[in-house]
């Protein structure tokens, strides 16, 4: 034996590996190992390569470095024989990958191979090809490929597919080579074959959509002739799973099927008749069973089917849902989600089995189902199912309770058609799981109730009485005390009482109880306390004859650990004892809120929020407005005027004065009208592109200009928009009239431009600034400074005076000339900043 060479066999390896006590122990072996390795290799032993490779790819899988045995495996595929060939070409699949450059020095190895006459050098070459085939590797070797495509051993072209696969993910430009063999492959009778062959074709109509279009033309017959005979095939034991012949070409031929006929009629047709035979007799008592009936639900929703077929698949997800196994009832749900925008009314039918899913022990399955419950609500079955949710609300369990209220008070929001089945259903929710409800959800509740007038004493009587048995809810306990506080008069002297109501007896004693055990409850937040506090304050006005025991009972935070209770409680407390001519205005009943401007706000300030699937309605311009309840309809701010800043939040401005704006800016007729439907966005684009090559060209950094004051400091501002001003601007006359700009204005100062050019001289403008204080004090040392990139020449002019008058009695006045050396090619435009 060569001294240099490892006598250790594999197995003795493995064994000395497995025996260490310790990592230490571990990593002597090893390193004893790769020694020994290593030195064989230096001395180039050809005898024990093969074994010391293989103790190699042993050591790799430890996670110990083996980088200096990739050499190695070159050699032993260069080799003649088919033992080292098999060793060499199962270490280049572990030891190197195609990102190694030592890669490609096997590709000849592997052409030769793939030409060799023993077939089974053959299909170790596709095999590594396969597993490790770069994009030059594969445009090197495409041509040996396509060629054992059309060999008869069946092996060699299952892993010649198999190879087609990893060239066509790694250079999809090469599929077209590719379209003819592989519908060639369909027609073979060998079924690893045409596994092999489907998910070629598979990967062909995702990699071109030439190879789609062919392949559609030219297999979807035998694509249909395959499902028939397997479907409809005797036993056999060879592909028997469960009693079913191969279940794994079954799915892999509708998967191809589904991409075939997606979008294309015809197809689609053509596929109908086998897909119900699919449907109708295979059996869902196996698992595998279950795979293809699952699988053909799949095309035949993904496909143009037919309504009846539609219906079929929805049955036998229907049927998957009554099915023992989480599994299959997960996936039932999840494909039913997609079924409801396909096939609503036929989904409908299995409400009620959907409904039990709610109620499963499995959490995920819960879930999907309440997903799936929100997609079914509609118009007509929304009150039957808000029963069957809050009915199984007080039930669920705790950790579902959030998801369920959440859903709950969504679809309540979303289709309630009358307040008092509205105000009911939250009710009930505030009552079994008030804790859970979020705060946007009571406050909506509370802007419904103050709209409506005639339902004021039920709901706070209907709230006295909830409190009664579940003051624990918190939620329940903030509505029934701000409810108390308004419309306390209400609940005692029995107001707008309905025709369904049970006549109950309050006294004013009973309305304050309710409030001060909401304030001493310990669970109640600081929140619920405070809401408390000012209920109080409201009651001791409402009720004279209870004011100083509601005087006492605030009295009592006076030194609460909370300062914002320990305030309300001293406030409170002179306002009842000392300021009893003004108490009745202060606490008079809140204005009526204005629900339409509340669910705009919650629209636009959360996208989570129910509100938000209400809004977006287009409008003739291509916007969108908000829609709003009671035909209220409030228009969007629009995008163009938050680009200009040209509006304040207590001054909107209307899209049509914008537009008014930016034409008179550029001259009056210099810009055409917007088309229909392209709003403000098309001016604006066509604001910033005068004057130069392409919408799309680079423009240096703007003039920057700012202002200084002395004795008087305003906020930074933000930049002012990149603006065309003059240059690029068509004349119509020899002396054409620039309009004048507002550069800048805040309620402090305001900078106006005015604009001339010299005759013959189009490069050269001259700007003139004037600037007025609006503010109360004057300014002083008032100076004026302008910064312009290098293609830009810029004159300042002394200004007219370093003192501006103050509230707009005087102006001071500066010149600029600006020359631009690119004229024609890059604006003229300004950013002001404004400093201390």
């Amino acid at each position: 034996m060569n001294p240099f060479s490892s006598g250790t066999r594999l197995r003795d390896m493995i064994r000395a590996i497995r025996a260490c006590k310790t990592a230490a122990e571990e990593r002597a072996v090893v390193r004893k190992e790769c020694a020994s390795i290593r030195a064989a290799i230096s001395e180039n032993d050809q005898d024990y390569s093969h074994r010391n490779l293989a103790k190699l790819m042993f050591i790799h899988m430890l996670g110990y470095p083996t980088h200096f045995g990739q050499m190695e495996c070159l050699k032993l595929i260069a080799s003649s024989g088919f033992p080292e060939k098999r060793i060499g070409y199962l270490g280049l699949m572990l030891l190197l990958d195609e990102r190694q450059e030592v890669l490609m020095l096997v590709t000849n190895s592997l052409k030769q191979d793939l030409n060799h006459s023993n077939q089974y050098i053959v299909g170790l070459a596709l095999c590594a090809l396969g597993n490790i085939c770069s994009a030059e590797m594969a445009r090197d070797l495409t041509p040996e490929v396509e060629r054992l495509l059309q060999t008869r051993d069946p092996n060699i072209k299952k892993k010649a597919a198999l190879c087609s696969i990893r060239i066509i993910r790694k250079v999809p430009d090469l599929a077209e080579n590719f379209m003819g063999p592989a519908s060639s492959l369909l027609k073979e009778k060998h079924h690893g074959v045409l596994i092999a062959g489907v998910q070629l074709c598979i990967d062909l109509c995702k990699a071109s959509t030439n190879a789609l279009e062919y392949l559609r033309k030219n297999c979807t017959e035998g694509l249909v002739r395959i499902l028939r005979d397997v479907s409809n095939s005797p036993y056999a034991p060879e592909y028997d799973i469960a009693g079913i012949t191969d279940p794994f070409l079954h799915i892999r031929v509708l998967r191809l099927m589904r991409m075939l006929g997606q979008g294309d009629a015809d197809s689609s047709e053509y596929m109908n008749d086998i897909l119900a035979q699919v449907a109708t007799k295979t059996e869902s008592n196996k698992n595998a069973g279950n795979a293809i009936l699952y699988e053909c639900v799949e095309t035949i929703m993904g496909i143009e089917a037919t309504s009846g077929l539609r219906v079929l698949a929805i049955n036998i997800l229907g049927r998957f849902l009554s099915n023992r196994d989480n599994n299959i009832r997960y996936v039932a749900l999840n494909m039913l989600m997609k079924a409801v925008t396909v096939d609503s009314q036929a989904v409908q039918r299995h409400r009620t089995t959907i409904l039990e899913c709610v109620k499963d022990s499995d959490a995920s399955i819960r879930k999907r189902a309440l997903e799936l419950v929100f997609l079914l609500v509609n118009d007509t079955n929304v009150k039957s199912l808000t029963k069957e949710l809050i009915d199984y609300l007080e039930a669920s369990d705790q950790e579902f309770k959030g998801d369920l209220t959440a859903k709950i008070c969504s679809i309540v929001e979303k289709f309630s058609q009358e307040k008092l089945w509205y105000i009911d259903q939250m009710f009930k929710v505030l009552s079994l799981a008030g804790n859970y409800v979020k705060d946007d959800e009571w406050h909506a509740l509370i802007v419904m109730i103050s709209n409506a007038p005639d339902l004021q004493g039920y709901s706070v009587r209907s709230l006295y009485k909830a409190f009664q048995t579940s003051n624990e809810q918190e939620s329940l306990v903030r509505v029934t005390v701000w409810c108390i506080g308004e419309y306390g008069e209400m609940l005692v002297n029995n107001v707008g009482v309905l025709e369904m109501e049970e006549p109950i007896t309050v006294t004013e004693s009973d309305a304050v109880d309710v409030v001060e055990v909401a304030l001493k409850c310990h669970s109640s937040d600081i929140t619920t306390r405070a809401m408390s506090l000012v209920a109080l304050l409201k009651l001791s006005s409402r009720f004279p004859p209870t004011s100083e025991r509601i005087r006492e009972i605030v009295m009592h935070h006076k030194g609460n650990v909370e300062l914002e209770l320990q305030q309300r409680s001293i406030e409170f407390n002179s306002i009842i004892q000392r300021h009893q001519n003004i108490k009745s205005s202060l606490v008079e009943r809140m204005p009526v809120l204005d629900e339409s401007a509340y669910i705009g706000k919650r629209a636009g300030s959360s996208q989570a929020t129910l509100s938000a699937d209400k809004s977006s309605q287009p409008t003739s311009s291509g916007a969108s407005s908000l829609k709003l309840p009671n035909g209220v309809t409030k228009p969007p701010a629009s995008p163009l005027v938050d680009l200009l800043d040209l509006s304040s939040d207590d001054a909107p401005v209307s899209t049509s004065s914008t537009t008014e704006f930016l034409h008179d800016l550029l001259g009056g007729d210099l810009i055409s009208p917007a088309p229909s439907g392209g709003g403000g966005t098309d001016i604006l684009m066509d604001l910033l592109s005068i004057g130069s090559p392409s919408a799309s060209t680079d423009i240096p950094v703007p003039n920057t200009i700012s202002s200084k004051q002395g004795n008087a400091r305003e906020p930074k501002i933000a930049p002012a928009p990149v603006m065309d001003l003059l240059d690029g601007l068509p004349s119509r006359n020899e002396n054409p009239v620039y309009p004048s700009i507002m550069a800048f204005e805040s309620s402090t100062l305001k900078i106006t431009f005015s604009f001339t050019k010299q005759p013959g001289n189009p490069q050269v403008t001259v700007i003139q600034a004037t600037f007025t204080n609006l503010s109360s004090s004057a300014y002083t040392d008032f100076i004026f400074q302008a910064a312009v990139p290098k293609f830009i020449q810029l004159q300042l002019d002394p200004a007219s005076s370093s003192t501006l008058p103050a509230g707009g009695s005087g102006t001071i006045t500066q010149m600029l000339t600006v020359t631009n050396s690119q004229h024609g090619q890059l604006c003229l435009a300004s950013k002001s900043t404004l400093g201390p």
